[in-house]
C-alpha cells in the first residue's frame, strides 16, 4: 500500500492491525471538534467542505468495514456505528455521509472479485455513493447491461469517485422487470450530477444530490445480485470468514442510518442543554425549570436506550453468525423493527425538548432550529419509514405469507 520511502498515513498504518476499530474511533473523537467547524460551511455550500471529506479519509472510518485484501480493517460493525454516532452529535451533515458512503465497502466486499479489485487495488481509498433506489432500468445485452435511470439523495456524491445504485432487471422493451432487482456499480464518467438538485430544509451539508444516468453499458462483474447479500450467505459463499459479512445487508445498511439518526438526536440534547444554560425566564435561570428538566431526562433516558437498543441487536446478529448459523427472516425482521421504532423514540424525544426551546430558538441563526430540522431530514430516508418494517414484522408473527418485495 505504501512504498519504502513513504510514511504511512494513519489509515494506511493500521492495516492488519486487530485494533483497528478502537483505533479509529479514538481518532474520530480527537477530529470531531475539527468536523464541528465544518458543519455551517457544509451547510452554505450543500456538500460536506473538502477538508471534512478529507479528515473522513484520514481517519479510516470508511476502510473500517472493507475487506482486509484490499487495506480495510473488517471491523466489528458497532464499532463503525459508534463512530458514525460521535461525528453526527456534534456534525450532522458529515456524520451522515461518514455513516453512507463508509458502509457501502460492506456490500462491496461481498461482490464480484473483478470489480474489487477495479475499486480497490490501485486506491483502497475510493469512495462509492449510492442511492440503492430502483430508479433506474437495466436492459441485458452481450456481456451486461444497457443501463438509464434518474436517482434522487447520492450522499456525499460530489466526494465519490464511483456510484452504486439500484435499479430493475428489464425486459427488451426496457419495461422493468419489478422482481428482479439488482445493485449497478459505475464510474464517475458514466453518471452526471444535477448540482442544484439538493435544495432542502434540512441535512443540506450532505450534498444528497441527483444523478442522471442514459445509456451507458454496465458489465455483469459490475452488477450485484441482492438475494444472498440480503439474507447474509454471500460470505461463506466466497470464502469471507468475518462476521462482518454473514451479516444481513439490511441490517447493516438501515443500521448505518439509524446510528446517523440517533446521532443527530444526541446533538438537539447537546444544543438543547447550551442554549438553556444561557437563559432565563420569569422564574428565574431556565435550567431550573422543573417541566424542562423533567423533558431533558426523559429524551436523554429515550434516547439512549434507543442506542442502546441498536447497538446490542446487532451483537445479537454477531452471536448468531459467530456460531455458524443463518439468521433468520423473523429475525431479520425484528431487528428492523427495532431500528426504526428506536429512531422514531428518539425523534419524538427531541420534538419533546425542542418544544421547551422557547421561541427564541426558532432564529435561523441558533444551532438547536438547525439541528431539528436535521433530524427531520434525516427521518425522510427510505430506512426509516416504519410502516411497511412493522407491517411485515407483524404478518411473520402471524405466520402469514410476505407480500412482494418485502426486505430486511
Amino acid at each position: 500500500m505504501t512504498s519504502a520511502t513513504t510514511t504511512p498515513t494513519f489509515a494506511e498504518s493500521l492495516i492488519g492491525d486487530p485494533n483497528a476499530g478502537r483505533k479509529v474511533r479514538d481518532r474520530v473523537e480527537e477530529l470531531t471538534e475539527f468536523w464541528a467547524s465544518q458543519e455551517p460551511e457544509s451547510n452554505e455550500l450543500g456538500r460536506v467542505t473538502q477538508s471534512a471529506a478529507d479528515a473522513i479519509k484520514e481517519s479510516g472510518l470508511v476502510r473500517m468495514l472493507q475487506p482486509a485484501q484490499y487495506g480495510g480493517y473488517e471491523t466489528h460493525l458497532n464499532d463503525f456505528m459508534r463512530a458514525v454516532l460521535h461525528i453526527g452529535t456534534q456534525a450532522p451533515s458529515v456524520g451522515w455521509v461518514a455513516g453512507v458512503v463508509g458502509v457501502h465497502p460492506h456490500e462491496l466486499g461481498l461482490a464480484d472479485p473483478r470489480l474489487q479489485e477495479e475499486l480497490w487495488a490501485q486506491n483502497p481509498d475510493i469512495w462509492v455513493a449510492s442511492p440503492y433506489a430502483p430508479m433506474g432500468v437495466g436492459v441485458p445485452v452481450e456481456g451486461g447491461f444497457r443501463f438509464t435511470g434518474h436517482w434522487k439523495f447520492s450522499s456525499g456524491t460530489d466526494h465519490c469517485q464511483w456510484v452504486m445504485i439500484g435499479g430493475f432487471v428489464g425486459n427488451p422493451d426496457g419495461s422493468p422487470i419489478h422482481s428482479d432487482v439488482r445493485h449497478f456499480v459505475l464510474p464517475r464518467k458514466d453518471y452526471e450530477i444535477l448540482q442544484d438538485s439538493w435544495q432542502v430544509m434540512g441535512l443540506r451539508g450532505t450534498g444528497s444530490k441527483d444523478l442522471v444516468v442514459k445509456d451507458v453499458f454496465v458489465p455483469d462483474y459490475r452488477v450485484i445480485a441482492q438475494d444472498e447479500i440480503q439474507a447474509g450467505t454471500a460470505g461463506k459463499a466466497l470464502g469471507l470468514d468475518n462476521p462482518l459479512y454473514s451479516l444481513p445487508r439490511a441490517s447493516v445498511f438501515s443500521g448505518a442510518i439509524t446510528a446517523g439518526t440517533l446521532a443527530i438526536a444526541q446533538s438537539v440534547v447537546a444544543e438543547y442543554v447550551k442554549w438553556t444554560r444561557g437563559r432565563e425566564n420569569r422564574r428565574g435561570k431556565a435550567s431550573l425549570d422543573p417541566f424542562k428538566l423533567a423533558t431533558l431526562g426523559e429524551a436523554m433516558a429515550d434516547i439512549q436506550a434507543s442506542v442502546t437498543h441498536v447497538l446490542s441487536d446487532i451483537d445479537r446478529l454477531y452471536d448468531i453468525v459467530s456460531a455458524g448459523k443463518v439468521v433468520s427472516l423473523e429475525t431479520r425482521f425484528e431487528v428492523r423493527r427495532n431500528q426504526v421504532r428506536a429512531a422514531r423514540r428518539a425523534v419524538d424525544a427531541a420534538d419533546r425538548l425542542f418544544m421547551h426551546g422557547g421561541g427564541a430558538a426558532l432564529h435561523l441563526d441558533q444551532p438547536l432550529q438547525q439541528r431539528w430540522r436535521d433530524l427531520h431530514a434525516a427521518m425522510n430516508h427510505a430506512s426509516n419509514v416504519a410502516e411497511p418494517v412493522y407491517q411485515h414484522a407483524a404478518m411473520l408473527e402471524f405466520g402469514h405469507e410476505l407480500p412482494p418485495g418485502a426486505r430486511a
